[in-house]
């Protein structure tokens, strides 16, 4: 698994340990807003779309006005506002489909050009909850590289690099992108082990691996795990080497703690996490 196609998978891995904090939530989190009823707000002029409840969701009608407007302003705090509001209503899975419809991705997409850094976080924003479309996935993809660039040049923490963090989270979630990241794995060792509490996790996060945790999140934190082992390495030997810094979700992994939560799941009451347990007990 070597050249560009091994790389891609490096730099998958790396992108799901950046994230795995954030998806970790996303699941534990507890109902997503999509579960709760929520009513449909009357129609409004369009600036008036952007004050509201955070649980307001937009009909079609509302959300093409909300992006004609974000594409014919350019007063940088309207198009902050629009982008919130459109990021929110993006989180439901019928508007992710809707958003896309009306040729809104590419609007929303244009924005992480902006000057104003706010304004390409909340671009950013929106296209994360977009990308958990697959289908929105083929049409986000073309910004894969502004936004590499974006995170990798910009200051080291900030709001802009987080949130592209997030979204080249989503993005390689499958390897249908990966491998458009395989020209930066230094940088996002550079991030990933470099950056501060928000791009690091703290030792909680093995409580995950415990027995009494829902299977959902067990069987993806054991898939995290098995993911970032074969994505090291490349015909036995790893791909890199770094020097896992003490915090690091790496060094959590790769910690003997880590490796006996593991072992201990052998024995869980599902078969599925066994088997997964199974396969991944040779590596640690």
């Amino acid at each position: 698994m070597g050249g560009p196609r091994g790389a891609g998978w490096v730099a998958a891995g790396l992108l799901l340990g950046a994230g795995a904090c954030y998806c970790i939530y996303r699941l534990t989190g507890g109902r997503r807003r999509g579960d709760r009823e929520l009513g449909i707000r009357p129609s409004k002029p369009a600036e008036d779309l952007t004050v509201g409840s955070y649980d307001d969701v937009l009909n079609a009608e509302q959300l093409q006005k909300l992006l004609y407007l974000l594409e014919s302003t350019e007063d940088p705090v309207i198009i902050e506002r629009a982008l919130i509001t459109l990021g929110n209503n993006a989180a439901f899975s019928v508007n992710q489909a809707i958003i896309r419809e009306l040729g809104g991705i590419p609007i929303v997409g244009n924005k992480i050009n902006h000057s104003n850094q706010s304004v390409k976080e909340k671009a950013l924003n929106a296209l994360n909850n977009l990308s958990v479309n697959v289908e929105n996935q083929i049409k986000i993809k073309i910004y894969i590289n502004q936004v590499c660039e974006d995170v990798f040049s910009g200051p080291l923490n900030s709001a802009v690099q987080l949130a592209g963090l997030r979204l080249l989270t989503n993005m390689t979630v499958t390897n249908d992108h990966q491998h458009m990241l395989h020209s930066y794995i230094t940088d996002l060792f550079q991030v990933l082990l470099t950056g501060n509490g928000n791009t690091k996790v703290d030792s909680s996060f093995l409580s995950l691996y415990d027995s009494h945790v829902a299977k959902e999140i067990l069987l993806r934190v054991l898939t995290l795990f098995q993911n970032i082992n074969n994505c090291l390495k490349i015909e036995g030997h790893l791909a890199v080497q770094p020097t896992f810094t003490e915090g690091s979700l790496f060094f959590l992994l790769h910690g003997e703690e880590c490796a006996q939560k593991i072992r201990a799941l052998v024995d869980h009451h599902d078969a599925e996490v066994k088997e997964k347990v199974v396969t991944i007990i040779p590596k640690v």
